[in-house]
């Protein structure tokens, strides 16, 4: 590439950048001028974007760039003078030449010379309707009086440049303009793999501050060592003074107390300044630790770019009158999760223009304003970014939504009609669920809240729907401020270290061998107003179970959305900033972890994925492999009870049968079903199973089946009560491996009792 070709591809690539800047003023001038066409203050942006435009693409040789640049100029000033009063058709083609701008301006785009005319020949026609067609390209220009005039305008016609006026011009030549921010700071590119890696390093260099801990409290120890030593020293001293020393022994012992203090000084000395330099650098790792982080952080206004224009367009096509409202632009967040909040926004915005925003002369009937209002609110709650949007729209009509859930075979009528508005909501998240009956360019297909709903999960996020019918609907998403950084529990789990996000912490529990009940072979304790259940996490990330000898059990109340779980853990470490260290791609998929970190000494720590680890638990109690955890205490000794499984779809027998056995003195727990009596034989330990035969989702001979064949269950006395007495209905359930069994319409309670004590004896071992 030759020098000249070089320095045109820079130039190009100046002009880009600056045809994005100005095309986003130009944008937001528009739109405000749509809503009040006279404000100067937006007419002078707008001016000046197309102005410079106009310069930047003479300079860089773009013809068709300076043709609309200058069409679109010209009609702002008439606006400016007073000589033309913007109309939506004025506002439409401006959009239109703004679109036309950056697709000049991207490279790889095609811009035809016959789109340059046909634009410039409509924006004559707008200016000057009754002027025939005139300019395609403006007069000449001398490229010179853009470089050297302080404020240039249109020239009328060629005309020499005076630099008289100018002050002492500089010698060298002109500099490349700088970008800045608002604040009028500069903005450097710099690359995101580069930002990482700076980010990585200051939290290297922040946990290897913490190193210097252990040191200094070595050194602390080291120093109250030898003022003992000096003390036992001069006792020593004390004590041999009542005896004759030899001048050299004497000698000696001064010697060795002032080399001992002469340690002790230097020591003294050197921790000092051990102490002042941890601190220091410390506090410097986590300046630069803070620094790093909030480079990766940008406003909420840049994933907005162009979503107040698609709302306009969108709306405008479909017939709409909307105006967007944004309150937080300047909320900050990290990069990586604005480019993933990118997509479900628009999701949500165009589906608040088609399904919330009703047409003008609906609206109008309703008594509302013709004009709709879509608000778009974000903020910091708590560590985490809350983003609001809300339409004042129709909100979502139940009735239709209930009907459409019926038609598509999703739920009985019966059914239907009993689900709460919450519930009803849900569905909309289904995949491709819609209330549009034909498919538009819009909607219809019943892909889009349910990818809304898919990409904030990815952010480790969560969305809800609330809507007032006839009043309009709120969206109300809650994702973490940055995907690097996340606020854990650490907790230890089979003498590791774990964290739990605490975006997905409800609770922090301890809890006694007595808040710990059985319910229907599964293990629960109660959790505001109702039961939860509990897991053994060193089960679910296949870590030995630890030894902890307290009389509480530490649990972790976890939730996704509706699941809800008690996960026990061996001890609280405490709540920790993480900075979140990606796994290598080479491991794929690690269960129910979602990535490493590193704790403030150095040692690693595994986060674990709470959404994975809810598919495990599932997983668990689908095959009925969900261990017991021991809720009785170490130090207290108890007798042995014997323990016995009821396993019944019948209330009232399985209540009967329990309370007979517990009076009797047994251990008892029930199941609902033979599902629900597999999952507790396999999760616990007992000495008898009492079982029906005609059960839902699993009955009694495939449970007694089951059993039979597991090595660890199949010595397990097993006795079947029910109502078929029949003799073949008997053959049946003892040649399925059953013990002993008992109609229920001829048993009595010591006919069941004798039965219990002729199989497994009395309750106490």
């Amino acid at each position: 590439m030759t020098p000249e070709q070089m320095r045109d591809a820079s130039l190009l690539e100046l002009f880009s950048l600056e045809a994005e800047a100005q095309t986003q003023v130009l944008n937001a001038g528009l739109l405000a001028l749509e809503r009040n066409p006279t404000q100067a203050d937006q007419l002078e942006a707008c001016m000046r974007a197309a102005h410079s435009l106009k310069g930047a693409a003479r300079i860089v040789g773009v013809e068709a760039g300076v043709s609309v640049s200058h069409v679109m100029e010209d009609c702002l000033v008439s606006a400016q003078e007073g000589r033309l009063y913007l109309q939506p058709e004025h506002i439409d083609a401006l959009l239109q030449g703004t679109d036309l701008l950056m697709r000049i301006a991207t490279p790889g785009n095609t811009v035809t010379s016959a789109d340059i005319e046909a634009y410039v020949a409509l924006m004559n026609r707008l200016v000057e309707p009754s002027a025939p067609t005139a300019r395609v390209a403006p007069p000449p220009f001398d490229v010179s009086q853009l470089l050297l005039a302080p404020e240039p305008v249109v020239p009328e016609a060629p005309a020499p440049v005076e630099l008289a006026p100018l002050p002492e011009p500089a010698a060298e030549p002109a500099r490349r303009p700088q970008r800045l921010t608002e604040g009028g700071e500069r903005v450097l590119r710099v690359t995101a793999e580069r930002l990482n890696s700076l980010l990585d390093l200051s939290s290297k260099s922040l946990v290897e501050t913490q190193r210097l801990k252990p040191y200094l409290a070595t050194m602390q120890r080291l120093k109250r060592m030898q003022n003992t030593s000096l003390r036992a020293l001069d006792h020593l001293g004390d004590q041999l003074k009542v005896l004759t020393l030899t001048p050299e022994a004497e000698e000696a012992l001064a010697e060795a107390r002032r080399l001992l203090a002469e340690s002790q000084h230097v020591l003294s000395e050197q921790t000092a300044q051990l102490d002042e330099f941890g601190w220091q650098t410390s506090q410097r790792a986590q300046l630069l630790y803070d620094t790093a982080l909030a480079c990766r952080m940008r406003p909420f206004a840049d994933v907005l770019a162009g979503q107040e224009r698609m709302v306009r367009d969108l709306g405008r096509s479909l017939g709409k009158q909307i105006r967007l409202e944004i309150e937080g632009e300047k909320t900050q967040v990290d990069r990586d999760v604005l480019e993933k909040l990118e997509a479900p926004l628009m999701h949500l915005l165009r589906n608040a223009v088609d399904h919330g925003i009703e047409p003008p002369e609906q609206r109008l009937r309703a008594g509302k304003p013709a004009e709709g209002e879509i608000r778009l609110r974000a903020s910091h709650q708590a560590g985490l970014l809350v983003v609001e949007l809300s339409d004042d729209g129709g909100g979502v009509d139940l009735e239709r939504l209930r009907r459409s859930i019926v038609q598509r075979q999703l739920s009985t009528e019966a059914t239907a009609a009993q689900l709460s508005e919450e519930e009803l909501l849900t569905f909309l998240f289904l995949p491709g669920f819609s209330l549009r009956d034909t498919v538009t360019e819009v909607s219809g297909r019943g892909v889009g809240l349910d990818a809304v709903q898919h990409m904030v999960r990815l952010l480790r996020g969560s969305i809800v729907l609330e809507q007032v019918s006839g009043q309009g609907s709120r969206f109300h998403l809650e994702v973490p401020l940055t995907l690097s950084v996340v606020r854990s529990l650490v907790v230890e789990v089979g003498g590791e270290a774990y964290a739990f996000p605490l975006a997905h912490i409800e609770r922090m529990r301890d809890l006694t061998p007595d808040d710990i009940v059985q319910v229907e072979g599964r293990q629960h304790f109660w959790h505001e107003g109702q039961h939860v259940g509990l897991v053994a996490a060193s089960q679910l990330l296949q870590r030995p179970p630890g030894q902890n000898d307290d009389d509480t059990l530490k649990v972790v109340v976890i939730r996704e959305r509706e699941a809800v779980y008690g996960v026990a853990v061996e001890r609280f470490i405490g709540e920790r900033t993480l900075v979140v260290l990606p796994l290598d791609p080479r491991l794929g998929k690690v269960q129910d972890i979602s990535a490493g970190a590193l704790l403030d000494d150095g040692s690693p720590v595994l986060i674990v994925d709470v959404e994975d680890m809810l598919r495990s638990v599932d997983k668990l109690l689908n095959t009925g492999r969900l261990e017991r955890i021991d809720r009785r205490n170490r130090h207290t000794a108890e007798v042995a009870r014997k323990r016995i499984l009821v396993v019944d779809d019948s209330l009232t027998v399985r209540e009967l049968q329990r309370k007979l056995l517990l009076n009797r003195g047994y251990e008892v727990a029930v199941a609902v079903d033979g599902m629900d009596g597999w999952n507790a034989l396999r999760a616990e330990h007992f000495d008898l199973l009492i079982t029906d035969i005609d059960m839902p989702r699993m009955d009694g001979i495939e449970l007694v089946t089951l059993l039979r064949r597991d090595n660890r269950l199949q010595s397990m006395p097993v006795m079947v009560v029910s109502y078929k007495d029949r003799e073949e209905d008997r053959r049946r359930g003892l040649d399925a491996g059953a013990d002993y069994y008992l109609a229920k319409a001829s048993f009595h309670d010591d006919a069941l009792l004798d039965a219990v004590v002729e199989l497994i004896g009395g309750a106490q071992t």
